[in-house]
């Protein structure tokens, strides 16, 4: 059974090695046109390319994330930061 939503989390924090580049555009290219996928980033559009650092491979996957995208930023303070329980 395949998954009906692909969700990345994290997306830019550390680097992609270039022997699991292939492998994202093969998950993402799976899930494309197909199922939805969901990139939760702090790492803004522009810089996905460079982050990706394959031109080929980044080409690709940015062809069938990016263009489709409805993208929503969101604002405000952290939730993740620590609640002081004094």
């Amino acid at each position: 059974m395949k998954a009906k939503c692909l969700v990345i989390d994290d997306w830019g924090i550390d680097t992609i090695p270039p022997e699991r580049r292939a492998d994202l555009l093969e998950i993402i290219d799976d899930h494309y046109e197909q199922r939805s996928i969901i990139i939760a980033a702090q790492l803004p559009v522009e810089h996905w390319h460079e982050y990706i650092g394959d031109n080929t491979i980044a080409d690709a996957i940015l062809d069938r994330i990016v263009h489709q995208a409805k993208i929503l930023q969101l604002q405000g303070e952290s939730l993740r930061k620590s609640v002081d329980p004094n």
